[in-house]
């Protein structure tokens, strides 16, 4: 798998004022419930695998993010790259079969979304919350590795 510890390294997470971390301490039974799907949903390491090489470390091309590292402005990622599940299989050596389902998952889980171009469906991240989701994750563990 190609390291998109560079890439992950440099996303812009939202960081949260006090009153946004108030909000959060009183949130619903239901939203929490939502939560705790998103978070198990990701907590698979090949899913993990799969959104980490939908990752594009190559630059923005869709004219609306001033840097052309930085697509975190962009509301849909339109300028993200796409993948087939071949693709996909051969970057995170993983058979065809269970990147197929795993992206079913991540699909249904609104983590990826899906093109169809002829008898091919391609692949990318579905919003740039996915892209701050992994870059906060990758922060955390290496903070937890700079500690030890």
């Amino acid at each position: 798998m190609n390291d998109c510890s560079f890439l992950v390294a440099n996303m812009n997470a939202h960081s949260y004022n006090n009153s946004e971390v108030t909000l959060m301490k009183n949130v619903k039974l239901e939203t929490i419930s939502k939560m705790e799907k998103l978070l198990i949903t990701a907590s698979d390491k090949t899913r993990l695998k799969i959104m980490l090489a939908l990752l594009d470390d190559s630059l923005c091309h869709c004219g609306h993010c001033e840097d052309e590292h930085d697509c975190s402005n962009c509301k849909s990622l339109n300028c993200m790259i796409e993948k087939c599940v071949n693709d996909i299989a051969n970057e995170i050596g993983a058979s065809q079969s269970l990147v197929s389902h795993q992206l079913k998952v991540l699909k249904d889980a609104d983590f990826v979304r899906t093109r169809k171009a002829s008898t091919k469906v391609y692949y990318s991240l579905k919003d740039k919350h996915v892209r701050m989701l992994l870059g906060v994750a990758y922060d955390h563990v290496m903070e937890e590795e700079d500690d030890d």
